[in-house]
């Protein structure tokens, strides 16, 4: 039997090798800008990707900007096409409906576990985050309020204290803040959301377990609803339009 601390024969030691980690560079950065563009509608699903633009605009060159399309491309946010600028990736109805499925659960989840360790600290600060989410929704900020709105839903996952949990919905955000900020676009949905989170906050403060995850759980997946059913009657409508231009194309010839 090998004992488990014999050396494989030619093998370096831990120490010998290089194994420092590199620092954060340019298109780390260059990515993170690039998908707030994303997920704030600055760049809309199947718009194409600029490079010579956007080097500019972030003040980097295209070597980086090209590490941090690809970055976005395994996130799901881009689209690489051969030959061509990449472009944003569109919203397609089942695939919202099954990312929000997914979402619901872990968020589901999250809330039961929060509502059994949150600590009074923890509640407090999850009540300014909703005195300020009133404040913006009533002044009509609709940034301000997503960006607090994520940041509910990211403590919210915080205090389950769960690191597996926590990890697998950050594997997720990005494109589910996409489709969040996507159905605030909605007035009524924006005044819907507000009171849904009025009662999440409602919940976790009377540590009512079942109560905070089946309404957590029912609120993200509303969020999907809205997104696919839009995004579906806006694929629709622009079928009509390209069939009501070939008409009359055909019309003139």
């Amino acid at each position: 039997m090998v004992s488990p601390r014999a050396k494989t024969p030619g093998k370096k030691s831990i120490a010998a090798r290089r194994l420092r980690l590199r620092r954060i560079g340019l298109h780390e950065e260059a990515a993170d800008r690039l998908r707030k563009l994303i997920i704030r509608g600055d760049l809309m699903p199947g718009e194409q990707v600029n490079e010579a633009v956007l080097s500019e605009a972030l003040g980097v060159s295209r070597t980086p900007l090209r590490e941090a399309i690809k970055l976005l491309a395994a996130e799901g946010l881009l689209e690489l096409r051969r030959n061509r600028s990449p472009v944003v990736a569109l919203l397609k109805p089942a695939e919202v409906t099954e990312l929000f499925e997914t979402v619901s659960g872990i968020e589901r989840m999250a809330a039961e576990l929060a509502a059994t360790r949150m600590t009074a600290r923890d509640l407090q600060k999850l009540g300014d985050f909703q005195d300020r989410m009133e404040q913006h929704h009533d002044s009509g900020r609709l940034r301000e309020y997503f960006d607090i709105n994520q940041q509910v839903h990211a403590f919210i996952v915080d205090c389950a204290r769960n690191g597996v949990l926590k990890a697998t919905h950050a594997q997720l955000l990005a494109r589910v803040e996409r489709a969040r900020f996507f159905a605030l676009l909605s007035q009524s949905r924006w005044d819907e959301s507000l009171d849904e989170h009025r009662e999440i906050l409602r919940a976790l403060q009377d540590r009512n377990i079942a109560r905070a995850g089946e309404l957590l759980g029912r609120h993200v997946r509303r969020t999907g609803d809205v997104v696919a059913e839009t995004v579906a009657s806006r694929a629709e409508a622009d079928d009509t339009d390209d069939r009501a231009e070939l008409s009359a194309e055909a019309d003139l010839t």
